[in-house]
């Protein structure tokens, strides 16, 4: 069985940090002898100067065609005028919705040399081990959008968020499924006191858990409270689930827990299985939580670390390879004890490596383990 992996470098960064993911897919094969085939596309702002569109039908139908999609960010001042009616995220939004891909994974957990630059203090990071799980294709992201001209000569702006019983329905129970082979906990996360979306989230989630999932516990939490207590009592939470902006900006809060946003991987899933085979596998979108850190793009210093465990999540949700994906999280690991780290995650003022060095280091360890 060959598998097909659609790569999408994508703007910025992202091709220096697929790259080493690339690397160390290409080592994982090699190792464990399996087919693979990479494919590349285009998409976001490179698409937009290639073709005039973000996501173009070739990319669209490579990553249709694949087993999973690599893809490493979008975007850059390049196409940055809000009022452009073609822009790079536009490609992304798009390509999560054609996948069907609703649910976006985001674990967080810190490493003890990247704790150490962490904004938070030492003993706020012990035993934090904790996943996000964000409805990634609903919710206003997708709403219906309008600007209007007042008799004042000012404007008004709408921004529509709208969510279903069934979109709700099938994050509650990926989380839930989640949480069931954790520790058993779920945190819903909504703004139930004001917002009547959230009022409808919090009821189907109250439903789901008694009648499908009564072993798990679920507490509800409005999202200003949940921003605070990721900070003030991390360790508590198990997993998270949440809807679309909400998760958005909490990852990125959360990534402070792990030192650095170069650090956080994620894996986008849905439920449409691609083919016939020997493995329980889905279609999955992975690819690290950063953006296209157009500042330093080009310049080799990019953390390449959530690209390459974006690739562990990979191998497991979408090729069922749950040993080469622990053999990579291993490998990460043991770099981050005592081997070469981007400037990103450099605490004692020793010298930084490129990104390409970290790569490498990560299939020596992969290689040798």
């Amino acid at each position: 069985m060959t598998f097909r992996i659609a790569v999408l470098g994508g703007d910025g960064v992202g091709p220096e940090v697929v790259a080493e993911g690339v690397r160390v897919l290409q080592a994982v094969a090699a190792r464990w002898g399996h087919a693979v085939e990479l494919l590349e596309g285009a998409i976001g702002g490179c698409a937009i100067d290639a073709t005039g569109r973000p996501l173009p039908d070739e990319t669209l139908r490579l990553c249709g065609d694949s087993d999973a999609v690599l893809l490493g960010a979008v975007g850059g001042p390049r196409w940055d005028d809000p009022s452009a009616a073609v822009r790079p995220e536009q490609g992304l939004l798009g390509l999560r919705q054609a996948l069907g891909v609703y649910g976006n994974l985001r674990p967080v957990v810190p490493h003890r040399r990247a704790a150490a630059i962490s904004p938070l203090r030492a003993d706020r990071l012990e035993g934090v081990d904790l996943l996000v799980v964000r409805e990634l294709t609903g919710g206003i992201y997708f709403g219906d959008r309008s600007r209007q001209p007042l008799p004042d000569g000012g404007e008004r702006a709408t921004d529509q968020c709208t969510y279903t019983t069934a979109e709700i329905e099938r994050v509650v129970r990926m989380a839930a499924g989640l949480a069931r082979g954790r520790r058993r906990r779920l945190t819903s996360v909504d703004k139930a006191n004001v917002l009547e979306t959230s009022r409808l989230w919090r009821a189907v989630a109250t439903r789901v858990i008694a009648t499908e999932f009564p072993d798990v516990d679920l507490r509800h939490m409005l999202v200003d409270a949940c921003a605070m207590h990721l900070l003030r009592r991390p360790a508590e939470f198990d997993v998270v689930v949440t809807e679309n902006m909400f998760g958005d900006i909490l990852t990125d809060e959360a990534s402070m827990l792990a030192g650095s946003l170069g650090m956080l991987p994620s894996a986008s899933l849905g439920s449409a299985h691609r083919r016939a085979g020997p493995r329980n596998t889905r279609v999955g979108l992975y690819e690290p939580i950063h953006g296209s850190a157009p500042d330093i793009a080009g310049r080799g210093i990019a953390n390449p670390m959530g690209t390459i465990l974006s690739v562990a999540l990979l191998l497991r949700w979408s090729l069922g390879l749950e040993a080469e994906a622990k053999a990579v999280e291993s490998a990460v690991s043991a770099v981050l004890d005592d081997g070469p780290v981007t400037k990103d995650l450099i605490a004692d003022g020793s010298a930084p490596a490129s990104t390409s060095q970290v790569g490498h280091a990560v299939v020596e360890r992969l290689c040798a383990s």
